[in-house]
């Protein structure tokens, strides 16, 4: 039977890097379309500020995000994160 983790044995692993991943988006293209992408090649996404998108950790969803506009650069507000133990 799983025990449940608590926060203070979580805080043992700390400082052990993970993955995190933000789905933006998926999208076929040619391979004609594939082989001229050069350095600086734009491939265009559907997303814009205030669109949803999914978050994974360690290949697992954990929760949702929110795209903001920050600047010059794009960030995620997470919205809802929920690890499953």
């Amino acid at each position: 039977m799983p025990v449940p983790l608590t926060l203070e044995a979580a805080a043992l692993f700390a400082d052990v890097p993970v993955v995190v991943e933000i789905d933006l988006d998926r999208r076929m293209m040619r391979l004609r379309d594939i082989l001229a992408l050069t350095t600086g090649s734009i491939i265009s996404m559907p997303k814009a500020a205030g669109d949803y998108l999914d978050i994974y950790v360690g290949g697992a969803p954990v929760g949702r995000g929110e795209v903001v506009v920050l600047e010059k650069n794009v960030g995620v507000r997470i919205t809802m994160f929920e690890p499953k133990a």
